[in-house]
């Protein structure tokens, strides 16, 4: 893979941090944009960048990474389709994936460039420029969703991400992507946020430990960006809430009801598909 030019554009937790990692693990070229000049500075000084993007270096670049909402970076594409560079690749960032390549692949495929819906699985409860890492891609899963191009295109990004840590490339249809991540990402967003909702909650200090860590860490989400994610993804994240919703209940009736032989059989299926899944023997 020759040396590129790259342009990030948004510069929080994901852009930011794609930055840090590109600069700090191959010798491509990299440049930033940010609707917040204080960011676009902050990360010129720290070396994030190599120069604020312009229009005129965009045209230039052989990559493009949108690491903004899915609208946005919807409206992004839209509004630069003209002077991306032909064959050039631009590859969105965003948690969904349908929707986003339904809109963008007709406008790519018009304008000559190669679009490739792209997901990093990695993320912190915190967000913002100020939060990236050049490490947080280590060990990652990066899911691709490429539709159209080449297999050097798709290859292309590939050595990238698994030089700034990725150790995993999914390639997957925007559609597996999305009823996917309903269930791995989404779904545990939600009960987490419904789960710290107990009134028990604002009395755990000195009863809690792991179990209750893990389960509320999410609750600290960017209610914006979830909002727009979930209601991007309405069909596949209702169908696991709908489930777990059942499962629970389930639950619930055998400790009402006393049943022993059941509640112990829903708890040994569980333990049993866990292994499973992990490989286990039991």
């Amino acid at each position: 893979m020759g040396t590129m030019k790259i342009a990030i554009i948004g510069l929080g937790l994901i852009g930011g941090s794609m930055a840090k990692a590109i600069k700090e693990n191959t010798s491509h070229t990299v440049y930033g944009y940010d609707k917040n000049d204080t960011v676009e500075k902050k990360a010129l000084l720290l070396g994030a960048i190599d120069e604020v993007l312009t229009d005129e270096i965009l045209s230039q670049c052989d990559l493009t990474l949108i690491a903004l909402y899915p609208q946005a970076a919807v409206d992004f594409i839209r509004k630069k389709q003209e002077i991306f560079k032909k064959s050039s690749i631009v590859l969105d960032c965003c948690g969904v994936k349908r929707i986003v390549c339904r809109q963008v692949e007709p406008i790519a495929l018009k304008q000559g460039f190669v679009f490739i819906g792209g997901h990093p699985m990695a993320g912190l409860e915190h967000s913002g420029f100020d939060h990236a890492k050049k490490a947080l891609f280590k060990d990652a899963s990066m899911i691709l969703t490429p539709t159209k191009g080449s297999i050097q295109d798709v290859e292309k990004v590939k050595d990238l991400f698994t030089a700034i840590g990725f150790t995993n490339i999914q390639i997957a249809t925007p559609e597996e992507h999305d009823q996917m991540i309903a269930f791995t990402s989404q779904l545990a967003h939600v009960v987490s946020s419904a789960y710290i909702k107990s009134p028990a909650a604002m009395k755990h200090q000195g009863f809690s430990a792991g179990s209750y860590k893990d389960l509320t860490r999410v609750a600290k989400l960017n209610e914006d960006m979830w909002t727009e994610l979930f209601l991007d993804n309405p069909e596949f994240l209702t169908e696991e809430i709908d489930g777990i919703a059942r499962r629970l209940e389930e639950y619930s009736r055998a400790i009402k009801d006393r049943d022993a032989e059941t509640l112990r059989a829903l708890l040994k299926d569980g333990r049993e598909k866990k292994a499973f899944i992990d490989g286990e023997i039991f």
